[in-house]
C-alpha cells in the first residue's frame, strides 16, 4: 500500500479527477481510497511514488508521501 497526503481537493469532482489520474499510472493495481476530508490517497500496487505525486500535481493538487 502506498499512502499519500493530498491537499487542495474540495469536492467529489476533485476526488474523481485524482482517482482517474492515479488509475492510469503504471504499477497501480487499485486506487483504494481518495478522501478530500482526510486529505489522503491510498493506492495498491508497485507504482513509483514520484509518478503518483506527479500526476496528482498535474491535476492541480499538492501531494507528498507518508511514511
Amino acid at each position: 500500500m502506498i499512502e499519500l497526503k493530498v491537499t487542495g481537493m474540495t469536492c467529489g469532482h476533485c476526488e474523481a479527477a485524482v482517482n482517474k489520474a492515479l488509475s492510469a499510472v503504471p504499477g497501480v493495481d487499485r486506487v483504494v481510497k481518495v478522501s478530500r476530508d482526510e486529505e489522503r490517497v491510498i493506492v495498491e500496487g508497485d507504482a513509483d511514488v514520484s509518478a503518483l505525486i506527479a500526476v496528482i500535481e498535474e491535476e492541480g493538487y499538492a501531494a507528498e508521501a507518508l511514511a
